[in-house]
């Protein structure tokens, strides 16, 4: 796995397939570029698939200090041009969505296209938000409810009743309060993607999900109506849409590719 190293931090990222254009996949709160796992044989048939594991995930090292978007938008750009696989297509999830707009921001040269799902602009923006950013934050000592709570935000009630009691314990224990975790929190709260907005040149897709309770949809809206170079659309699940409706997931990022 090569590593590479930006600024105090040494940033791992995965290689999966050998197609000729490039996907670079960019993970949000928590454990890392792992949450991808699921979906990469949906991609890696047209796509070399990139994921980096960026700075407060469990992979990736660093001095531990305090997250910026500017730093980990940087550690993406620094993954490609290591890569050698520019320009490439991105897409983003949650915090990754706001890292990714951000990274197509300082590089437009590095960004063919650009896919932000669940993201947002300011948690000062959306008071539920800002409330439920913290709020998880303060359940550090925890574990238990800082998991539990994650998996009630992160999912849409019909999905928790589908998949019953074993597999929502499962996806309680998941979700740790990690010192990385706590990081990527506190840059979920404090994080602005306003002054990086204009600078946003490549053909980009929004993603809502209407039933959002991380996230709420409101917000994926106005990161829409906030970039010209965007289309925006919803898919009816929880935050986690790539877990609740894999396939129409991928469906909406290929086919939004495949015709910009």
């Amino acid at each position: 796995m090569p590593t590479i190293t930006v600024g105090t931090a040494r940033i791992p990222y995965r290689i999966v397939g050998d197609a000729p254009d490039t996907l670079v996949l960019v993970h949000g709160t928590g454990p890392g570029s792992g949450m991808w796992d699921g979906l990469l044989d949906s991609f890696t048939d047209r796509y070399t698939v990139l994921l980096p594991d960026l700075s407060g995930s469990e992979a990736a090292e660093d001095d531990g200090g305090p997250l910026t978007l500017e730093s980990l938008a940087e550690q993406v750009n620094a993954v490609i041009d290591d890569a050698d696989r520019g320009p490439v297509d991105l897409l983003g999830f949650s915090l990754g969505a706001v890292i990714a707009t951000a990274a197509a921001a300082q590089r437009p040269d590095q960004v063919r296209r650009l896919v932000a799902a669940a993201g947002w602009i300011s948690a000062e923006q959306d008071e539920y938000l800002r409330l439920s950013m913290a709020t998880w934050l303060s359940l550090a000592d925890h574990p238990t409810a800082f998991g539990g709570y994650a998996t009630l935000t992160a999912f849409s009630r019909g999905f928790l009743d589908g998949i019953g009691r074993e597999a929502v314990e499962a996806n309680t224990a998941y979700m740790r309060p990690t010192p990385g975790t706590l990081r990527h929190i506190a840059l979920d709260l404090a994080l602005d993607l306003t002054p990086h907005l204009p600078h946003v040149q490549a053909p980009t897709l929004v993603i809502g999900c209407t039933q959002d309770a991380t996230i709420p949809v409101e917000n994926a809206r106005r990161l829409h109506a906030a970039l010209p170079t965007s289309t925006y659309t919803e898919l009816d699940t929880g935050h986690i849409a790539l877990v609740e409706q894999p396939a129409a997931f991928t469906k909406t990022v290929r086919d939004f590719l495949a015709t910009t």
